[in-house]
Formats: structure tokens, sequence, C-alpha cells
């Protein structure tokens, strides 16, 4: 709006990823009933460096424009996000914007979808039937039971696809889950299939996925692997693919980080989900995939889930992707070095203290800048000092944000448990690919922190928690390292991890660690995942 109309805008030294603090101006009509000190969530690279004619700054945030208004012409902006969690008044600006600005009528509630959705799929299937694939989580689930409610029982053929990568047990318990619902559901087990699995990305034919590093690729084989085996079972049943509906338990975030074009003609892709692949978006493009939640955020299809009378244990339980382990395997051949490693090493020295030490692993992850993906280094912060206090990890914190606000190419920090590593050991990585023993390592690291967080009633206040293994060896020969990733969130389009001694029980965090480097072979180091969304995704890939 500024550049458009005749301000200036620069890409400046400093950028603002995650929580940052603003100042507002409360006369603003936008800023009304809002105190002058609010926490809002930043994301950008470009900055307002001079004024378009007729605006004024209304917000700032350390010198840096936040939001302007031009009153004359009913124009206001904001350089931050209202629309998520981690602005805590967002909702407040919003309603602002939308009731006292624009004048609309607040006519819409939760309640239409319902009636909304059970139209549409009858209005699609008619007399047909419909493949849904459930993974057992709060998605698929509302989906399936959204089509035992629009459909006759003998339209619905519910796959699940053991892909391999699912946590310990896991498909054995979707299967109860689901017969509790009275869903028949077909378990198929495609583990072989998938990890010899390849696709065409773009005009180019995949490596197996057993041999693919790249987390992007990752998910593109994996989503077109799904399509491929369920398509495969149907000619089993004698069904042409033709005559049977593909139903997803797509979300609004999934076509959003995926950059679909149903959503957004502009948006860069931050990954591809399952169920967004090429493969998907040439069916829909065909008229064969019935997507009812696609206008969704996870928190709205809880509710829907609740209207549905489901039980809490599937409403409550933690997301998991559908690719599932797979992109929480950190595949690599060799350690990853740039030409600025050694640079950006050296950046990293002024976050350095006497107490606290920082390092760079030659290891990268997924993360989110300035609303554009990211694919790029993993730092990690290492003390002397105990880590039992809350004042403790809150530190750790700031020093996450500060470092993210100014090396550009971390875009993950993380706590490493044990003593600060000798400088020779951090370039060291295990080879690390998608196999039954990597697979094995994870699913029993992953068992263990969910053990724990069931135990500690911990499933409610964490809103997910991915378990990731990852290739650095910290200089012990043929071992890996496990990362635990905390997120609190509602819409998981942001969020931030839990604080230990907050949200998280210190003593609870202490056992996870403990029991993983005593109980999983070939695990070296664990580290905790200080970083908020953005810079870094909920999952490292």
């Amino acid at each position: 709006m500024n550049f458009v109309l005749g301000g200036k805008v620069v890409k400046k030294k400093r950028r603002e990823d995650g929580p940052c603090q603003i100042t507002i101006n409360p006369s603003s009509l936008l800023f009304e009933t809002l105190k002058q000190d609010q926490e809002v969530l930043m994301s950008h690279g470009d900055s307002v460096e001079k004024l378009a004619p007729g605006f004024k700054s209304v917000a700032q945030s350390s010198g840096i424009i936040a939001s302007i208004e031009n009153i004359k012409k009913n124009l206001y902006g904001v350089q931050f996000h209202p629309e998520v969690d981690l602005t805590k008044n967002g909702q407040q600006i919003l309603s602002n914007f939308i009731l006292k600005i624009a004048k609309l009528k607040p006519t819409f509630t939760i309640q239409n979808r319902l009636k909304e959705a059970i139209s549409l799929i009858q209005k699609r299937v008619e007399d047909k039937k419909v493949l849904v694939l459930v993974s057992g989580g709060v998605d698929s689930t509302v989906c399936t039971a959204l089509l035992a409610k629009a459909l006759k029982t003998e339209q619905i053929i519910a796959f699940h696809i053991d892909t391999g990568f699912m946590r310990y047990q896991e498909s054995k318990l979707v299967k109860e889950a689901l017969n509790k619902l009275g869903v028949k559901l077909t378990v198929i087990n495609a583990q072989k299939t998938f990890l010899e699995s390849q696709t065409m990305i773009g005009e180019t034919l995949s490596a197996t996925l057993e041999q693919t590093i790249e987390p992007q690729q990752k998910r593109q084989i994996i989503g077109d692997c799904f399509i491929k085996v369920s398509q495969a079972e149907l000619v089993k049943l004698n069904l042409s693919v033709d005559d049977v509906f593909l139903v997803q338990g797509t979300l609004r975030p999934d076509l959003i980080e995926s950059a679909s074009s149903s959503v957004t003609k502009t948006a860069s892709v931050i990954k591809t989900h399952h169920n967004d692949t090429q493969l998907v978006r040439k069916l829909r493009e065909e008229g064969r995939v019935i997507e009812p939640l696609a206008e969704y955020h996870k928190d709205e299809v809880r509710q829907l889930a609740k209207q549905l009378h489901l039980p809490d244990e599937i409403v409550w339980r933690q997301p998991f992707p559908g690719p599932g382990l797979a992109i929480r395997i950190i595949c690599a051949k060799k350690p990853y070095k740039t030409k600025e490693y050694n640079e950006i090493k050296n950046s990293l020295q002024k976050f350095s203290s006497n107490k606290i030490q920082v390092d760079l692993l030659p290891v990268r992850t997924v993360g989110v800048q300035g609303d554009e993906r990211t694919y790029s280094y993993l730092a990690t912060l290492s003390s002397t000092l105990p880590p039992n206090s809350v004042e403790f990890w809150k530190n750790l914190t700031q020093i996450t944000q500060e470092i993210t606000k100014y090396v550009h190419q971390v875009n993950r920090v993380a706590y490493l448990f044990g003593e600060p590593p000798y400088k020779k050991d951090i370039d060291k990585i295990t080879k690390t690919l998608l196999n039954k023993d990597t697979i094995t390592q994870l699913q029993k690291a992953d068992k263990i922190v969910n053990e724990i967080l069931l135990r500690d009633n911990l499933i409610k206040a964490l809103s997910q928690v991915p378990v990731i293994l990852f290739p650095s060896s910290f200089g012990e020969k043929g071992a890996r390292s496990v990362a635990i990733r905390t997120f609190i969130t509602n819409d998981f389009m942001t969020g931030v991890p839990a604080t230990p001694g907050v949200e998280l029980p210190i003593s609870s965090l202490n056992e996870m660690v403990k029991r993983i480097t005593a109980e999983v072979p070939g695990i070296s180091r664990v580290v905790y995942d200080l970083t908020s969304k953005p810079p870094g995704t909920t999952e490292w890939e």
C-alpha cells in the first residue's frame, strides 16, 4: 500500500521474524480500546522507509514503522499479522477494522458450516462412491464422520495406508478408533512400496524415496504414492477410479503453505503437503476431489468435531503429518556447508558469553521467513549452567530471537543438552536415509516422549510435539541426534515452543532426554527446539 501510493520501501539490515513488541497510537480507530504496548507476530524483511503522501505512522517497532493510516482515504495498513494467535489482540484489531472502519455486519456463525459440509458432499457425490484415506488424526476422522452423516454406508470406502512411517503401533490404534465410530476401515500394508516409490517432479523422474534427501521431493513422492496405492486397491475391488471421488481432510493452512492455486496466485511454497501434490492437483482439476474442510483451520475443525460428538481422544489427538516420520528424519549424505559457513559461524559468536556457547551445525531444516520458504542452517546453544529454571529457558528464548533477527541464514535454534561440544565434533554427521534402522530409531524416541506426555497430562497443553532424528553425531561414530520440538498454537499457522518450567515441567523434559540417550541405541545427543513459527516451521521438514 505504501509503495504503490508513492512511499518508499527498503530491505533493512534488521528483519523481524517471530513475536515482537510494538507501540501503538491508541487514538487510531484501528487500535481503539487497546493499550499502548502490544505483542504482535512479525515476518518481514522489507520496511517502510518513507511514508506515502497523506499517510501517518500509527505504530512503531523499535524504530520500524509497524502500521500506517490515511483517514481521508479510509486506508489502513499493518506490517504484522493480526490474524494469528501470536498477535495477542489481533482479533480486536480485525474487529475494529471490519465493524468500525469497513462497517460490515457480523452475521456468520460456525454452526452454518456443518449443514454446508453435509450438503456439499451430497450434491457432489449423489449416488457414486467415495474413497477417504484415514490417518486417525482429527482432520481425516472429522471428514469420515461427515461422510457417515451425508452418505449411505455402502458408498464409503475407507482406507488406512500403513506407509512404514507410522508411530509405534499407530495403524493398530487408528483401526480401533475408527471401529468405535462404526467405520469399516481397511488397513493396507505398503511399507516396501513407499520406500521404493518414485514420482515425476515437474518433467523429471525422482530418485526412490529411500535415496531422497530433499524434503520437498520426499513430500511429493509420498503424496503421489498415497494416490497410486489407493487407486490400485480400488482396482482390486473392481471399481473404476472415474466412478469414485477422493475425499480429503485438507485444511486451509495446507493449501496456503503448498501455494495451491485454489487459494492463492502469489504465495510462495513453504512445503508441499501430501494432500496437494502434482497428482492431487490434477485430480482436483478433473473434479474428482472433495475437500469439505478446505476453508477450516485446526481450531475450527476441533469445534466441528465436538458438534459431531466425536470423543475427546479424537478431538484432542496430537496432529501427525501425512508423510509421518519420513519428514521427521533429516536425511543427509554429507555435512551441509555453503561457502558462507565459516562467516556465519563467526557472526554467531557475538551471541556467546562465558556461560552460553553458540554453534552452527552443518545441518539444514525448513523454515518460513518473510512468508517464504527457507531451507537453511540449524544453530545450537549449550551451557555449563544446569537447565533447571524458568529464567534459564527464557534467557535462551531471547538469544534465539536475536539470532534469527540478525543472522538470516539461520532459521532454527535449539538447546543442546549436555556439556558444550568440542569444536571439532560440531562438523561430524552420520549418513542418514529413510530405512528400517532410522525409522526404528525414531519410533523408539517418539514412543518415549509420547509416553511421558500422556502420563503427565500434557497432550492438551502442547498442541503438537514432533520428535526428530537428525544426522549430527557430535564425534560419536555412527551416532545420530534427536530433537524435541514442542509447539503451542490454535491455528497452526504460527506458534511458539513451550517454555520448560511453564507449559512443560522441567522434570518431564529431563526424563525424556535421559531415557532417549539411555534406551535408544545410537543416539549421541538430544536438543530442544527454541524456535517460534516463524522463522521455523512446526516440523523440521
